[in-house]
């Protein structure tokens, strides 16, 4: 990443900072965000995968300070497809078991030899398919987390991270142009 480090909350934020860089800080990243708590969709209450994963990540957001429903629908979808995965996860398991299974009635002499061969490369090829879905899922769920921390990133890009120069007021701009008109003269 050109540019060093990636911003932080101010929370995060180690190291020598005046009252008013501070100050300036957690003023704009209170700026960033709408107050609002973020909100569990009913689906993802009822899953029992996608509620721990929704706990686990609002957990992690509040300890931030960036615990906002404006981030509400990219981590509630986030978290419906970590349950999604582990649905696939537990079907690819039932195809392996299948898979044992199937060993076990030809060393039995159970099943013959070409029926069992037909069988492994269906059940294999239902194995790689689960494979696909779940890697789909995972670049998924890797997409929007960064996305997701990208835009937190840029949110905090934009605050200034050092104390800005005070502005003059018009008053004593106007002073000091009249002090310079004086002094030409």
């Amino acid at each position: 990443m050109p540019g060093g480090r990636p911003p932080k909350p101010i929370q995060l934020v180690q190291g020598h900072r005046t009252k008013a860089e501070k100050e300036i800080r957690a003023k704009a990243e209170k700026e960033l965000l709408t107050g609002v708590s973020l909100k569990e969709w009913p689906e993802v209450r009822a899953n029992p995968v996608s509620h721990k994963e929704f706990s686990r990540i609002k957990k992690l957001l509040r300890s931030i300070g960036q615990d906002d429903d404006l981030y509400g629908a990219v981590i509630n979808t986030h978290c419906k497809l970590k349950a999604e995965e582990s649905q696939i996860l537990e079907v690819k398991d039932k195809f392996i078991k299948t898979l044992d299974e199937l060993e076990e009635k030809v060393a039995a002499e159970e099943m013959p030899w070409s029926d069992y061969m037909k069988l492994k490369v269906k059940i294999q090829g239902q194995i790689l398919s689960c494979d696909k879905a779940i890697m789909q899922k995972r670049k998924l769920m890797l997409d929007i987390s960064k996305e997701n921390i990208m835009t937190i990133q840029s949110a905090l890009r934009s605050i200034p991270k050092k104390e800005q120069p005070k502005q003059e007021s018009p008053m004593a701009s106007f002073l000091k142009r009249r002090q310079a008109g004086m002094n030409a003269t």
